[in-house]
């Protein structure tokens, strides 16, 4: 009356839940280091646009680099992007420097010493490491 042919055995179940769980297990820690991999592509291109901010502020001052990235700067890039990478905080703290930082620290630096062969350069705060093994202070 019944066929039993239908359907499908336990055993048959398991050996799936089983392979599904294997695929997982490879597939989370890739998305993790995919998603740091974008949030450190994220600064380089914040980083790439208060790069250009302060070069159009440097030629429209005729030679003068801005004091500081925050007050009179403003009109150029409103507001400060974050520096995305985890290492870096999320953050868009600046700090001034009178030299490319050398220190882990978290959002941006900008070198103000105008003798400073960096001067009117912005950097990722912070000697960290990024995926690929290179420290944000060389983007």
């Amino acid at each position: 009356m019944f066929n039993k042919d239908k359907g499908f055995t336990l055993i048959e179940l398991m050996i799936v839940v089983a392979i599904i769980g294997i695929l997982a297990a490879i597939a989370i820690p890739k998305f993790a280091q995919m998603l740091e991999k974008s949030r450190e592509g994220a600064t380089k291109g914040n980083l790439g646009a208060m790069r250009s901010a302060v070069t159009i502020y440097y030629s429209e001052k005729e030679g003068t680099w801005p004091g500081d990235l925050t007050t009179s700067f403003t009109s150029y890039l409103y507001p400060i992007p974050p520096a995305k990478a985890t290492p870096l905080g999320n953050s868009n703290a600046i700090s001034a420097e009178s030299t490319v930082p050398a220190t882990v620290g978290t959002g941006w630096a900008y070198v103000t010493d105008t003798t400073s062969i960096f001067a009117g350069n912005v950097f990722c705060h912070s000697t960290a490491t990024d995926t690929k093994g290179s420290s944000f202070t060389t983007y």
